[in-house]
């Protein structure tokens, strides 16, 4: 059997097929939190060895992006992946509709800003993908401008990953019900409340538009420098335990490396 890593990826060339993936998928996994749950940790672990040399290295990034219906889960992914990493090495940014001055530029300018230095791990919450897939479903771009922009976007990460960072791309595939359950906790549960627009009602609507639009994008950016991989999202530890091997997988073939010493450090004693 092909390894999670593998069952998840978008093939370069290939369609993503969203309709045809069960988002319930355990991947073959035997089910059970506590198993994924210890499994993740131990990619967790092993991501903060890595980060730790890469800071230490200052000459790569890793840009993990996100993307995914309301309540898919990316809030969850950051929060887990992260713990236990140094703070000083990653960086967070989550992307809401453009500003005023994000809209008198192109669409990929404040995206520029956001990328992780060298030497750091950033999360992309949301990302220059919005601007193919939910300005398209408002009616603000048509399909004609939406190709143009994905065209623009496997050139924008070609140059990314020449320049040193690397990219994990990964679409949360959450199923309606499962959708339809935490969205209703938002509702029900008075500690959630600051999680629930009444917008992601609205959005709930266009299911089916969302789907259709972003299989089209997933298919058109999946690219051998940046696959797309999609993640079943109806069980939270098969989601991190897929994430955390994906960025462990990546960082071990970015292969960091710890400096060499310094020489003017050589003899001396602290006193």
């Amino acid at each position: 059997m092909a390894s999670i890593t593998q069952q998840v990826r978008v093939a370069p060339g290939s369609t993503a097929r969203l309709s045809r993936r069960d988002p319930d998928d355990r991947l073959g996994l035997p089910d059970g939190k506590r198993r994924g749950r210890l499994r993740a940790a131990k990619s967790t672990a092993r991501i903060a060895e890595l980060q730790e040399i890469l800071y230490a290295e200052g000459k790569q990034s890793l840009l993990l992006v996100l993307q995914g219906l309301d309540a898919s889960g990316k809030d969850g992914v950051a929060r887990h992946l992260l713990t236990g990493i140094n703070p000083q090495g990653t960086r967070i940014t989550s992307f809401k509709a453009p500003t005023a001055a994000e809209l008198e530029h192109d669409f990929l300018w404040r995206i520029h800003a956001a990328l992780p230095p060298r030497g750091v791990i950033g999360v992309f919450n949301r990302s220059h993908y919005e601007d193919v897939v939910t300005v398209q479903n408002l009616g603000l771009i048509d399909a004609k401008e939406a190709s143009r922009r994905t065209r623009a976007i496997n050139e924008f990460e070609q140059h990314l990953v020449e320049q040193g960072t690397h990219l994990v791309k990964v679409f949360l595939h959450i199923s309606k019900e499962e959708q339809r359950q935490r969205l209703q906790e938002r509702i029900d549960l008075p500690e959630k409340h600051w999680k629930m627009e009444l917008g992601d009602l609205e959005t709930r609507k266009q299911w089916d538009a969302l789907h259709e639009l972003y299989d089209h994008a997933l298919t058109a950016t999946s690219t051998e420098h940046a696959p797309w991989h999609v993640v079943p999202a109806d069980h939270k530890w098969l989601r991190d335990v897929v994430i955390g091997e994906l960025i462990e997988k990546e960082l071990t073939r970015m292969n960091p490396q710890i400096p060499p010493p310094k020489p003017e450090l050589k003899g001396i004693t602290v006193v």
